[in-house]
């Protein structure tokens, strides 16, 4: 096992930050689904689900940070191959992002 793939992920830190924010999340997306149970006001309804589509999109870019800075850092620091597939995978992840 090379030491990439030993090493502990870029967001491990912060772990906990990011659990409570999904708890968080998570909460906004049950309080949806009751606002669309009541019948609520499609435009209050829709306001929620922008908070919600921002929120999700805070954590992913905390996340894709932490990634660039920890797992394709260390990757590129050892070269080769496993450098050049962490800099695909990263860039992946941003493309998905950016269609999404």
């Amino acid at each position: 096992m090379t030491d990439v793939a030993s090493a502990h992920h870029g967001y491990i830190t912060d772990k906990e930050k990011y659990l409570a924010r999904m708890k968080r999340i998570e909460g906004q997306a049950r309080g949806i689904a009751r606002m669309v149970d009541d019948e609520k006001y499609c435009i209050d309804i829709l306001t929620q689900i922008s908070a919600l589509t921002s929120a999700l999109e805070s954590v992913a870019l905390g996340l894709l940070d932490d990634h660039l800075k920890h797992c394709v850092v260390d990757a590129v620091q050892l070269g080769g191959e496993e450098g050049e597939a962490k800099i695909k995978e990263a860039s992946d992840a941003i493309a998905r992002l950016v269609r999404s």
